[in-house]
């Protein structure tokens, strides 16, 4: 795993297997973003079994074998689509697209794995919903910072054990490093990916629904801007938002695409959780200047301040939980509302967003309209 490349940081975790191999088998359509590789390795160690791979790009799908050799690969999507053993799809293909191959699995029956974003329109989110009421089957979404990294796992449940009380404020930030030379030129194309606020923002509002327990929220006010990739017309490399939720609880975050080469990992991703008796802090990826490892988590509460290093000592749980979920219809993973609520407010944040248009010398502000 790259510490220094998030779009291929695919974190490995414990082996968990919650179901007996060969109960769960399940394959991969669409390779266009490295966190398949995250996706696959959490359903693997929770005892899924990955029988089928297919991209139209042969050398996507080269590389996606020498990390699991013992896959079979497809000639077509259909190939996968009608193979009646096969009980769920996941998918990191180009965003835009990945709504419409989500409606395609469920169509042929079966649950879908999305990266993030799941979406890039309101629409596509509207389609979802009513084909997983329509079939019953489960639209799973990675949203990776949450899910895939300890420190965040072990800061939800010390918020369920009520350790800093009711959770009233969450401030995130996730910045990220470009490294341009090597993206594909969708990367650059909001047609493709939605935009800043609803690509990477999606991480930071989903674990603000989920760290304040809310069910919705309104977005007060967002904006974007293009700072530093001024070759690439219409990227955007910074995004913020605020928003408040529906049982009170405020929340700010930043994202962005400029992580200076210096730093020793991917991107400093952080998060500060303010509660009615305490206050976490989730230091994700590195603690800079201290320690190279990731996943630190410092609480401070009425008994006093605490460190905690969680690398290797947390787990993944989502990934079982999500299987077990498809197996029975359960919603211990992630409520599908949850899933769907935190795609559609980061696409409000992004259609709504004020945009900078910034030159050497001057400013203008395009404000929203709708």
């Amino acid at each position: 795993m790259d510490k220094q490349d998030g779009m291929n940081y695919a974190p490995v975790g414990k082996v968990n297997e919650v179901i007996e191999r060969g109960s769960f088998p399940f394959a991969a359509i669409g390779l266009d973003h490295g966190h398949i590789y995250g996706m696959c390795n959490g359903l693997l160690e929770a005892g899924a079994e990955l029988v089928a791979v297919y991209d139209p790009d042969p050398k996507k799908v080269e590389k996606f074998c020498e990390s699991f050799p013992k896959v079979k690969v497809a000639t077509t999507e259909e190939e996968i689509l009608n193979d009646s053993q096969i009980k769920l799809i996941a998918s990191a293909c180009i965003p835009n697209e990945r709504g419409e191959l989500g409606l395609r699995a469920l169509e042929h029956g079966k649950h879908y794995f999305a990266d993030k974003p799941a979406f890039t329109k309101l629409d596509q989110i509207e389609k979802a919903r009513q084909k997983t009421a329509e079939t019953g089957l489960k639209w799973g979404i990675y949203y990776s910072e949450r899910l895939h990294v300890e420190s965040a796992v072990f800061a939800g449940q010390l918020i369920e054990q009520g350790t800093i009380g009711r959770v009233v404020q969450v401030i995130g930030t996730g910045p990220h490093r470009a490294n341009a030379n090597s993206r594909p030129d969708w990367f650059f194309d909001p047609n493709c990916y939605g935009g800043i606020l609803c690509d990477i923002g999606s991480h930071q509002i989903e674990q603000f629904l989920h760290f304040t327990g809310a069910k919705d929220a309104k977005v007060l006010h967002s904006k974007v801007a293009n700072y530093h990739f001024k070759e690439y017309a219409h990227f955007e490399d910074f995004g913020d938002a605020t928003l408040v939720a529906d049982n009170g609880a405020t929340f700010y975050f930043r994202v962005d695409w400029l992580t200076p080469d210096g730093l020793g990992t991917w991107g400093d991703g952080r998060a500060l959780i303010l509660g009615t008796e305490g206050y976490i802090e989730i230091r994700k990826y590195i603690d800079i200047g201290r320690d190279n490892t990731s996943n630190h988590l410092y609480l401070v509460n009425q008994e006093g301040e605490k460190h905690f290093e969680l690398s290797g000592k947390v787990g993944f749980p989502y990934f079982g939980q999500f299987i077990l979920d498809c197996l029975e219809g359960t919603e211990n993973a992630m409520t599908q509302e949850h899933a769907f609520k935190a795609a559609e407010l980061c696409i409000i944040a992004q259609e709504q967003a004020l945009k900078i248009e910034t030159a050497e010398t001057e400013v203008s502000l395009t404000p929203f309209e709708g």
